[in-house]
């Protein structure tokens, strides 16, 4: 019997049941605007019939079928969200490697954008309740499959590209105590903390005290009996509450992979947050996918995988978040092409778990999921993601380190 949740991705039916029938000049129009969307893309599209269109710009990485006319017009209204809609229905089919062919539309899409004002998404405590529930409360079973042996659900920073996985998220959890310079007896908060993995990676490594924050109710409890397990509870507390929530003084304010689903609307709000949390001498670290330029979220991966989120540019972070209580920006980081290393480790294990997943999931769910990761894949390959860690201070502060090299 598969999980309750499962249903949450039921799709509209793209029926192709329908009788065989040959397409018409207006279908093979519109395939030749769906072209248009994405010229220089070295794609081969298809209809049902076997008409198709081959790349004007090189030979074909792959090519994409539409299924029925159905699909085919949906694409013409609404591309983002639809090309999603009918991938998981089964109703568009990709041949050849997903990564490269969804690479190709990504870098054929034109860079300009903007934030719509409608997307100017506010995420208050009920709506970012709902948000992660949709996201994170999927059952731990099923991330176990396939993120590492810690379950870190972040970049991973590979010291070489052939390290492990597990190796790797040791590795960022070091870097990001490297970047804040902790040290044994200090006070960390840690908003988003996922299953606990970097709060208990700064207890037992470095010896400071952790409380952390999260509003997922199976991870607090996966991260909960992890501590106890460990023996680290005395140092780490986890609670359950956004990090609207955080009270007490702080020597490190530290934030992995929580700021893209926060909403720009609620920057000022975390800015406040981490002025009141810090001690005179405090520093942080912001860890977060963003952009080059503003724009919205995929409307596909915004309905079916990460409601609420945005990705912020730099500028966007210190504007509203950084500059109006004065932190002082000590360094900035890229990890963009370390993101794509750790989304092809994820895909790997999560297509080698495919049968176990199978008995779990349906599958539309199953091919959502492989698009999200494909498609998250392809984007920090194309550049059209980043991941930005920013380290920051307060201005006035001049516990900072000489170097990068003496924190």
């Amino acid at each position: 019997m598969k999980p309750e949740h499962s249903r949450a991705f039921s799709v509209a039916s793209f029926s192709d049941r329908e009788p065989t029938i040959s397409s018409t000049a207006l279908d093979r129009w519109a395939l030749g605007r769906i072209q248009a969307f994405v010229p220089k893309a070295r794609l081969r599209l298809a209809l049902w019939d076997g008409f198709s269109l081959v790349p004007r710009t090189g030979p074909a990485v792959g090519t994409i079928t539409v299924k029925n006319r159905r699909t085919l017009w949906s694409w013409i209204r609404d591309p983002e969200l639809n090309f999603g809609e009918s991938y998981m229905s089964g109703s568009a089919e990709v041949h050849g490697d997903l990564v490269s062919v969804l690479a190709e539309v990504y870098r054929a899409l034109p860079r300009a954008a903007h934030t719509p004002a409608w997307w100017r998404a506010v995420n208050d405590l009920r709506t970012s309740k709902k948000n992660v529930h949709h996201h994170y409360d999927l059952g731990n079973e099923f991330y176990r499959l396939w993120l590492d042996q810690d379950m870190v659900y972040t970049c991973a920073y590979f010291p070489t590209p052939e390290a492990s996985l597990e190796a790797a998220q040791s590795a960022k959890m070091d870097l990001v105590c490297r970047k804040l310079r902790l040290k044994a007896g200090e006070r960390v908060v840690e908003a988003g903390c996922g299953w606990g993995s970097l709060a208990l990676f700064m207890a037992r490594r470095y010896g400071v005290t952790v409380r952390a924050f999260n509003i997922s109710s199976e991870q607090l409890a996966y991260a909960r009996d992890r501590a106890r397990r460990e023996g680290l509870d005395h140092l780490v507390e986890f609670v359950e509450d956004d990090y609207r929530g955080i009270r007490g003084d702080y020597d490190v304010f530290v934030s992995v992979g929580m700021l893209e689903h926060v909403g720009l609307p609620s920057y000022a709000a975390l800015g406040e947050v981490i002025h009141r949390a810090i001690s005179p001498e405090g520093r942080g670290l912001l860890h977060f996918i963003g952009r080059n330029q503003p724009s919205s979220l995929n409307a596909w991966i915004r309905k079916r995988i990460f409601p609420g989120a945005y990705p912020p540019v730099l500028r966007e972070v210190f504007e509203r978040v950084l500059e109006p209580h004065s932190f002082s920006v000590l360094d900035v980081e890229n990890l963009r092409l370390h993101y794509a290393k750790t989304l092809e480790h994820w895909r790997t294990r999560f297509e080698a778990a495919s049968e176990t997943l199978s008995a779990m999931f349906d599958a539309a769910f199953l091919r959502a999921w492989r698009l999200y990761l494909a498609g998250s894949e392809a984007s920090f390959i194309t550049g059209s993601m980043q991941l930005f860690q920013v380290v920051f201070a307060r201005g006035d502060s001049n516990a900072i380190p000489w170097t990068r090299v003496s924190g």
